[in-house]
C-alpha cells in the first residue's frame, strides 16, 4: 500500500509546476536534480511525531526524510549497504545554516526514531522563520538539528577509493 501511494505521489511529481519558493530542491548520489513542490511533498504518505524545544512540544506532520529523497534515487532498506553507508544528507536553509545526517540514519529499517521533512506543525502550515519545510528529528535531545526554513537536500558520498565492500 505504502508503495502504491509512492508510486502516485511521484507521478504526481511529473505535473507539478515550476520551482517556487514553496519548494525544496533535491539532489540525489549520481547528480540527478528536482525541485519538489509543496504539493509533492504534501503528497507523500505523512507522519506525525511529537517534538520538545526549549520547553515547547509541538506536533510536526511530514513524510519521511527517507520518502522524499526517493524522488531522486536514494538508496533504501536493502539497497542502504556497502559504500551508501558512507553517503549523507546534507540539508541547507534559506540563511545558509547547514546539516548532515547518515543517510541510514533517515532509513526507519536502520534506526526507530523517524526523520521527517515536517511542512506542518499543530495542525498548521509552516511559515515565517520555520517553513516552509522543518527537517524534525525524532529523539534529539535538542532541536540544534531540526534545521528550518529548508531550501536543498543533496545526498552526497564520503566514501573514499580505500573503502570496499563488507561481507556482511
Amino acid at each position: 500500500m505504502r508503495a502504491l501511494a509512492l508510486s502516485f505521489a511521484f507521478a504526481a511529481l511529473a505535473c507539478a509546476a515550476p520551482a517556487a519558493a514553496q519548494s525544496v530542491a533535491l539532489t540525489g548520489l549520481e547528480g540527478q536534480r528536482m525541485d519538489l513542490s509543496a504539493e509533492a511533498v504534501h503528497a507523500l504518505p505523512r507522519m506525525t511525531l511529537s517534538f520538545d524545544a526549549h520547553g515547547v512540544t509541538q506536533v510536526y506532520e511530514g513524510p519521511l526524510l527517507q520518502d522524499v529523497l526517493k524522488a531522486v534515487g536514494a538508496p533504501t532498506g536493502r539497497e542502504l549497504r556497502g559504500p551508501a553507508l558512507a553517503a549523507v544528507i546534507l540539508a541547507t536553509a534559506r540563511d545558509g545554516y547547514q546539516v548532515a545526517y547518515g543517510l541510514a540514519e533517515a532509513d526507519p529499517g536502520t534506526r526507530p526514531n523517524r526523520i521527517i521533512l515536517a511542512d506542518r506543525a499543530d495542525g498548521r502550515p509552516l511559515e515565517g522563520e520555520a517553513g516552509p519545510f522543518q527537517i524534525v528529528v525524532e529523539g534529539d535531545l535538542r532541536p540544534a538539528r531540526s534545521i528550518r526554513q529548508v531550501t536543498h537536500l543533496e545526498v552526497r558520498s564520503l566514501a573514499s577509493s580505500e573503502g570496499g565492500e563488507h561481507a556482511n
